[in-house]
């Protein structure tokens, strides 16, 4: 598998949201690289034989019934609210225009 480079660390730092200085991106780079040389390294083996499955162990998920429930009183969560608008919590925007 190629190694990454520094430029492609920074970026993927870039996409989240993590500021990383040159001397982490290198560090980064190669550490990346030995785990991705790793994972390569599976494809060395032989699966002919071998079922996918989803799990290693043979469990199913124990789930509850799905039941309405009443949530939380929207006068008593309000008093804990900073600022609100017609009943609705205001919260700050995520967007930029």
């Amino acid at each position: 598998m190629a190694k990454l480079s520094k430029e492609e660390v920074k970026h993927v730092a870039h996409l989240a949201r993590l500021a990383i200085t040159d001397e982490e991106a290198e560090k980064f780079a190669e550490q990346l690289g030995k785990i991705t040389d790793f994972a390569q390294t599976l494809n060395e083996l032989d699966t002919t034989n071998v079922k996918p499955t989803s799990h290693v162990l043979p469990i199913v998920n124990v789930m509850r019934e799905d039941v309405a429930q009443k949530g939380l009183d929207r006068d008593v969560m309000m008093l804990n609210v900073k600022e609100q608008v017609d009943g609705q919590v205001k919260v700050p925007p995520i967007l930029e225009d």
